[in-house]
């Protein structure tokens, strides 16, 4: 595989992590989107348990926390994340019900039916669509929602470049219809589901990795393997925009049913 078509996922995590530290967001999305799905929500009060797992930064979850009830639990493997998760909670003065702690996504430290609402944007892929549906469900009341966002596929049938650069990345990667099916099979009843606007991707995702490019170009200088990372980096917007309506992210927002 030639570095051109390496995709970001096999680099050194820590690494990409440290890349990716000084934006708000660490996948597409934006404040928008996140008030959308929170939208399709009730039944949240001050005593509600949330968790938001692979929370990055904080950057969504900072949003949810200004507009909706409950004590809030960020999760993230990554150390740095966590502690810019808990400055930026400081000063918007949530740490009084906002938290981050590092963990791992495959081992949650929560009781089960402990939590009102699971929360996730572009980071369930982590532990994969399917499992992730399956092994967090425990952990959520029953009436409790999971909402999170998906990679997903907007045609049956797409060009053989980004197919083959998916199904390196994320073998998981599916149709819409698919991925509700695989809801609905979880024990979930699908309550709402969108794609995320394009802007997603153009004006809060990749707008500002140009700062953070600069940022860790200044820190790695002739770093061969940070010269890598962003030419992955470059190589994965290029694709976006050339093949966007044939996939995107996908918002799902459903409730745990008794089964």
């Amino acid at each position: 595989m030639s570095n051109e078509n390496k995709t970001i996922h096999e680099f050194d995590f820590n690494l990409i992590c440290e890349y990716f530290l000084s934006t708000e967001r660490q996948g597409p999305g934006s404040p928008e989107a996140t008030l959308k799905a929170l939208g399709f929500i009730d039944n949240l009060s001050d005593q509600s348990r949330i968790a938001d797992l692979g929370c990055g930064t904080g950057g969504q979850t900072m949003v949810l926390a200004q507009h909706a009830p409950g004590h809030i639990t960020g999760l993230d493997f990554f150390p740095g994340f966590i502690d810019r998760f808990n400055h930026n909670a400081g000063k918007l003065n949530l740490q009084h019900r906002v938290k981050g702690i590092v963990g791992s996504m495959d081992n949650l430290p929560f009781r089960e039916e402990e939590l009102d609402l699971i929360w996730s944007e572009g980071a369930i892929y982590n532990i994969g669509f399917e499992r992730g549906l399956n092994e967090w469900r425990k952990y959520l009341k029953t009436g409790g929602y999971i909402a999170v966002s998906e990679s997903a596929w907007f045609t049956e049938e797409r060009p053989a470049e980004i197919h083959d650069f998916w199904m390196e990345a994320y073998p998981e990667i599916d149709t819409i219809p698919h991925q509700v099916a695989r809801i609905q099979k979880a024990g979930y009843l699908l309550v709402a589901s969108f794609i995320l606007p394009t802007t997603c991707w153009t004006d809060h995702y990749y707008a500002p990795l140009v700062k953070a490019r600069e940022k860790f170009t200044a820190k790695y200088p002739g770093n061969k393997t940070a010269e890598e990372l962003i030419t992955s980096s470059h190589h994965e917007e290029e694709l976006y925009r050339k093949y966007k309506e044939f996939y995107g992210y996908v918002f799902y927002i459903a409730k745990k049913i008794k089964q």
